[in-house]
């Protein structure tokens, strides 16, 4: 059967991408030989003796930042456990030194998820279980911690408060029941509510926002009202608004946008990072914003909340600090610390130091294949381009565990671009931080 026009133009996109990693290939398989090279001239430092060696399962394996806290927990003298579902078991990752077993579990919505967990936590003596949670595993980890903490330690918060995190609006709600800055919000469950809004009796603009994660329209703000009332009730249709499938109104705060990360043990901060950040985010160098920190710290202390949490904020230009959502998840930035030797400390000992900075001279963080495909799609950005790559550090390349740098990106994404192209599936961008193709309705 002949493919449709839509059809064809997605697999030339699919075979392009496939063309341009593949003439990659021959310069990343020189690095990782130089690197290996290298590595047994001069070998890295051992691991320290911890104090205290523990069993460390970490979820989410195609992701860096379950990477980087397999490394730390490694450096640090523990035992790790990576975890990631069937679809990326071909994750470069698991190819990492610093991965002692590497094992495949269900997709978290499967019934069985929370039952594959235990088993490895009792087949591996597991003594902490650190998710690194995709926007659609957070509430099914939650869920399944009642059936670990008999046996392990989970770093996680409960259900019902990842609930609450993961709804923006109520989100909103919250933060402002607490006595916290918040931008004016509202709740939209049928286009005619964007229709009728009363926009001249508040400031504006505002912008639509899915409370379910949408990979397709996470990145549109759209400023509302359009120009005329009939383009913004068209713009509100377009949307997939419902009573099952709710969104967010919310106020446009015009400013400087910024990042968070946070592991938080009862309400006490161990791990915080800042950063610039924007809608697709993948640099991430250190941003000091006290007010910022003391927002964090104010919420996560009044409800002695357990676990990772992530923030995205806004500075107005009134100074203000502005909440825009929150992620009750690992950020990203926390590839940020690594080269911190406290890091697996503050995320697994009681009385370890608070890591709230990197190391100086630690260099901020890039996605080579992301920079390059920037400097495809902009040339005229060469300089800054260079400027990133030559004063910051790769956030997969280490060159005493360089595997997972080849195999991300001649492996794992390739994997996902042929299964794709055999099944003839749409895809709106690769994203090598997270280890994914960016699709329709995908995790």
């Amino acid at each position: 059967m002949a493919w449709s026009q839509p059809e064809t133009r997605r697999a030339l996109k699919t075979v392009g991408a496939l063309a341009l990693l593949s003439a990659a290939l021959p310069v990343n398989l020189a690095v990782t030989g130089a690197a290996l090279l290298r590595s047994r001239l001069h070998p890295a430092p051992a691991p320290v003796t911890a104090a205290r060696p523990r069993t460390v399962m970490i979820s989410g394996g195609k992701m860096t930042k379950a990477l980087h806290l397999a490394r730390s927990f490694h450096a640090a003298g523990h035992r790790v456990i990576l975890l990631e579902q069937a679809r990326y078991r071909f994750t470069g990752h698991r190819f990492s030194g610093a991965v002692d077993e590497f094992r495949v579990v269900p997709e978290p919505a499967d019934p069985h998820y929370a039952q594959a967990l235990l088993d490895i936590v009792l087949q591996e003596a597991v003594d902490v279980y650190v998710p690194v949670c995709s926007p659609a595993a957070s509430l099914y980890d939650a869920l399944a911690k009642p059936l670990l903490i008999p046996h392990c330690e989970v770093l996680h918060s409960d259900a019902d408060l990842i609930r609450l995190l993961d709804d923006k609006h109520a989100f909103m709600d919250l933060a402002a029941s607490l006595g916290l800055s918040t931008p004016d919000s509202h709740r939209i469950t049928h286009p005619d509510q964007v229709t009728d809004f009363d926009f001249p009796a508040r400031p504006g603009p505002y912008v639509l926002k899915s409370i379910a994660y949408d990979p397709v329209h996470r990145l549109d703000l759209t400023p509302l009202p359009r120009p005329t009332p009939e383009e913004t009730a068209g713009f509100a249709r377009s949307r997939p608004i419902s009573d099952g499938n709710p969104w967010i109104m919310q106020a446009f705060v015009d400013g400087q946008e910024y990042c968070t990360h946070s592991t938080v043990r009862d309400g006490e901060v161990t791990v915080f990072c800042c950063c610039e950040s924007s809608a697709f985010q993948v640099n991430y160098a250190m941003a000091d914003i006290p007010e910022i920190r003391l927002w964090v710290e104010e919420f996560v202390g009044k409800l002695k909340l357990t676990g990772q949490v992530s923030f995205d904020f806004m500075i107005g230009r009134d100074a203000a600090v502005y909440p825009i959502e929150c992620n009750p998840r690992t950020h990203s930035a926390i590839t940020m610390f690594h080269d911190h030797p406290g890091l697996a400390a503050a995320y697994l000992d009681e009385d370890a130091p608070v890591v709230d900075r990197p190391r100086p001279g630690s260099r901020p963080t890039y996605w080579m294949y992301h920079e390059i495909w920037r400097l495809l799609r902009r040339p005229h950005t060469v300089r800054t381009r260079l400027a990133t790559i030559v004063n910051g550090q790769d956030a997969i390349f280490d060159p005493h565990d360089p595997l997972p740098f080849l195999l991300v990106h001649h492996l794992q994404i390739p994997f996902l671009l042929l299964r794709n192209l055999v099944r003839n599936k749409p895809w709106i961008r690769i994203d090598f931080n997270i280890g994914k193709l960016v699709e329709p309705a995908g995790d």
